[in-house]
């Protein structure tokens, strides 16, 4: 203990004490060695006081945190101790530092405003950073900004007043390459150890703000600016024949509409419930005597509902907006990483919002219990044509109100009232739900304690089918309300499971759930755990059914289309209307596995999936017609991800569309309550909002919950992480 405290007090003399700083600053190492930590501490004031401290949540988080400015800054700045004149090393140094600083500042303006890291494309695009009507002028300033800049200030002050000298003298032989050995030590433990806590985190690309707390702002900016680059080139070489041979396809492969469906839900509402992590089986299961679902139950058996049983999920790395960029655009994901976060900034989408507003005059809106920026949502939704994205800034998440993915499902759809009734009908909207997601816990006062879940063994499969019991209830809630407003019978309601919910390594445990054997439990059975609901409830309709055939998520917009009597034509979209006559039964999955009525093809292995059995040895017949199948999922693919790689739709105007301009588009709160009081004031008797018909009396009254939050006021705290609603990190 002595021999420490002797340690620290000579350190402190010899080092730290104010008195050593200025002979420490007249030497070139002890400047270079100040840079890097002023600049290192001006990062970290970013992250506390504008970044919220990147909403870190563990103890190794908050270490990367503090880490990763460090070693990208000895690199950068060590390139400059290779220089040997003085006048250019010094100006090199404070190049550098200057250029970092603004980077860094650059990125604090724009995330007060937008709560988002600016991307290589926003900084080259002044009206994606405008967005579309902010002003830069109008970008507020914090009192603490000069503290990013009073550092190069009074080190350029010391120079001028010679307080500060050149050193003349070079650094020895191989000391900057030690430093910058260092700098490459520390970064590649950074990336190290991040990896660890967050798999995936280069090649999956989640929000920008997990880039940044687990790499920094640097490296984040130079991987955004290559992917930047990749993109461009891969586009460069784009040329319009190459969508020819796309049209070419799509025609191939249309199926015709069915007459019996066509225009089924002509001008009514669409409401499309996004039911996060929600699987087939828990439709019609029973635990310990009682459904799981007892209100999806209902839908999915009504004669009001077209349901369909071998609906299955077709996502890739991309999850959730996987699953979004399908059911709008018929287009698949990508073959690794989020079409939505790698390619959203600048891609041209023709999307479903856009196509129903200008087809049919829908106003359109998003709602989500999650902060905007997940999944670059604020940006993809712009480029799809969407009116309004309300996000979680638009609502209370303080404490017990939302989980760490997001406000809960019966708070979400409640809140959503003020909003949607002030949409103008018909009206395209979309709820993404967050609370039926791994880990699957639930506050205890917000279980039905009159359900009682399995017992598997698993904590996780147990609680899956608490929060699927919630979220059933959530469902029915907002059914009620729509029953008492009156925008029932004027609304067909889409709901569709997203994507899995319990992973190949736990669903084992789901056989005695499922009456399986989980010692014979295969590849087959995890195929079929893909499958996820698709129901499609049309008031009014008489002759609704549950339709055993095969399709997956790429082909809802087609179906969803002719249902409201549009049609499908002139569009390029790799679905087919799941009601056609003509409909290929053929799945194919992102990773180019499938699965059909009678067959499966899984990781190279032939399955009958009427008799849940491995072919080992196919015959030469059923090897041709495996073959067929295969070559037909491939090209399927291809020509899907060369469409969106090289973002060939920027080509092609279909007939009657118009392109979507992104700059619209503001999704800020104040922005998106001005205008959609403004829309109701200028309709005046002729606007057809839920509100407007009342009489301009909310309806809010009549939502009824038993959500014991819905009565909770603000707190100062959050359970939110911003972390993508795909992260399994909680597993």
């Amino acid at each position: 203990m002595k021999l420490m405290k002797k340690f620290l007090k000579k350190f402190w003399h010899q080092t730290l004490a104010p008195k050593n700083w200025l002979a420490q600053l007249n030497t070139r190492l002890g400047f270079f060695t100040w840079l890097v930590v002023l600049f290192t501490l001006k990062t970290i004031l970013a992250y506390g006081a504008d970044f919220d401290w990147l909403h870190v949540s563990d103890p190794l988080q908050v270490i990367l945190m503090l880490l990763n400015p460090i070693g990208f800054t000895m690199i950068l700045f060590s390139l400059v101790l290779f220089i040997k004149p003085k006048q250019i090393y010094y100006g090199a140094l404070l190049l550098i530092d200057t250029a970092m600083t603004t980077l860094l500042y650059l990125n604090v303006i724009y995330f007060r405003e937008f709560s988002d890291f600016m991307s290589i494309n926003t900084m080259l695009g002044y009206n994606t950073v405008n967005q579309g009507s902010k002003a830069a002028g109008a970008i507020s300033f914090g009192v603490h900004d000069f503290l990013f800049w009073i550092d190069l200030v009074i080190l350029i002050g010391l120079m001028i007043i010679r307080k500060i000298k050149f050193d003349q003298r070079p650094l020895k032989r191989w000391q900057p390459f030690k430093l910058f050995t260092i700098g490459v030590f520390v970064l590649v433990a950074n990336m190290f150890f991040a990896d660890v806590d967050r798999p995936q985190l280069l090649t999956r690309q989640f929000d920008r703000e997990y880039m940044v707390k687990y790499l920094g702002i640097g490296p984040f900016t130079i991987y955004d600016a290559i992917n930047t680059y990749q993109t461009s080139q891969v586009r460069k070489s784009a040329t319009p024949s190459e969508l020819t041979a796309v049209q070419k396809y799509i025609k191939k492969n249309y199926a015709a509409i069915n007459p019996e469906f066509y225009g089924k839900a002509k001008g009514k509402n669409v409401i499309v419930i996004h039911l996060e992590s929600f699987q087939q089986m828990s439709l019609d299961l029973k635990i310990n005597g009682q459904e799981v679902t007892p209100f999806l139950n209902s839908l999915y058996h009504s004669k009001s509902s077209v349901s369909f049983d071998n609906f299955f999920n077709q996502v890739g790395q991309g999850k959730t907006s996987d699953a979004e960029n399908m059911l709008e655009t018929s287009t698949f994901g990508l073959p690794q990483g989020s079409l939505f976060s790698k390619l959203g900034d600048d891609q041209t989408f023709q999307a479903m919002p856009a196509i129903l507003n200008q087809r049919a005059g829908y106003s359109s809106a998003v709602f989500h219990g999650n902060i905007g920026s997940f999944w670059n949502r604020s940006t993809v939704y712009k480029h799809m044509g969407y009116q309004n994205w309300i996000s979680g800034d638009y609502f209370d998440l303080t404490g017990k109100k939302a989980t760490s993915w997001g406000l809960k499902d019966k708070l979400l759809f409640q809140n959503s009232i003020p909003y949607l009734e002030r949409l103008q009908q018909p009206f395209y909207a979309k709820y993404l739900t967050v609370t039926n997601h791994t880990p699957y816990t639930l506050d205890a006062q917000d279980q039905d304690p009159n359900f009682q879940t399995s017992n598997t063994g698993s904590t996780l499969v147990d609680n899956y089918f608490i929060t699927n019991h919630y979220l059933d209830q959530s469902v029915k809630e907002f059914f009620n309300y729509l029953k008492k407003s009156g925008l029932y019978d004027n609304t067909a309601v889409v709901l569709y499971g997203d994507h899995y919910g319990i992973s190949n390594t736990d669903a084992p445990y789901l056989a005695s759930v499922l009456g399986k054997s989980e010692s014979n439990w295969n590849d087959l059975d995890n195929a079929n755990l893909q499958r996820v609901p698709l129901i499609v409830h049309i008031p009014g309709m008489t002759n609704g059914y549950i339709d055993h055939t095969y399709g997956g998520e790429i082909d809802v917009a087609p179906t969803l289309e002719h249902l409201l009597g549009i049609s499908t034509k002139r569009y390029i979209q790799f679905g087919q209307d799941l009601l056609s006559k003509q409909h290929v039964q053929i799945v194919a999955f992102r990773n180019k596995d499938w699965i059909t009525p009678e067959y499966a093809s899984l990781s190279g292995r032939i399955w009958n999936t009427k008799t849940n059995q491995l072919i080992e040895y196919p015959d030469k017949k059923l090897q041709a017609k495996v073959n067929k199948i295969q070559s037909y999922v491939n090209k399927k693919l291809d020509m899907s991800d060369n469409l969106n790689q090289k973002n060939l739709l920027r080509f092609y105007t279909p007939k009657g569309f118009k392109a979507v301009d992104p700059s619209k588009y503001d999704y800020s709160k104040d922005s998106t309550v001005k205008r959609l009081k403004k829309i109701n004031q200028e309709l005046g008797t002729k606007s057809t909002s839920l509100l407007s018909k009342n009489g301009n009396q909310s309806m809010l009254s009549d939502y009824i919950t038993d959500a014991p939050e819905s009565r909770d006021k603000a707190t100062d705290t959050t359970r939110l992480l911003p972390r993508n609603a795909d992260d399994w990190s909680g597993n």
